[in-house]
């Protein structure tokens, strides 16, 4: 199985060690990371994930990121946005595409310590992945 990548560079000190999380999960299910593609922030995933679903090789996307809280409600409306984004991408190429963006709402504190679920969209692809594969036969 082989899957992509698409993490925000926005909030990097965040995002940066989520991929190795993520790349060190994928490792340890067997799976392959075929492509990282680097974005501005996450709000800019859709377009990339499209493009990479639309490979044949690649079995599923995981969208890396994280939505911190400023002084307004901008994060809910970006972290609601591209969570639909991904959702209609996964339906419209029978692809999983894993949400392994936190936020909104939380500090950059808390940002850390959510560091390590970045794994948990890995998982995600990988088992929809693997499930679809076995529906298909």
């Amino acid at each position: 199985m082989k899957i992509a990548f698409v993490v925000s560079e926005f909030n990097s000190e965040v995002t940066a060690p989520m991929e190795q999380r993520a790349r060190r999960h994928a490792e340890s299910l067997g799976v392959e990371v075929a492509r990282v593609v680097l974005v501005p922030g996450v709000y800019d995933m859709a377009p990339v994930v499209k493009a990479l679903l639309q490979r044949k090789e690649i079995d599923g996307v995981v969208m890396i990121g994280a939505v911190i809280k400023g002084d307004t409600n901008h994060d809910e409306l970006i972290a609601h946005a591209i969570a639909d984004a991904g959702i209609r991408l996964s339906i419209e190429f029978d692809k999983p595409v894993g949400l392994a963006i936190t936020g909104p709402g939380m500090t950059g504190g808390q940002a850390v310590a959510r560091i390590d679920n970045a794994k948990n969209g890995v998982e995600a692809v990988v088992r929809v992945a693997r499930a679809l594969k076995e529906i298909r036969g």
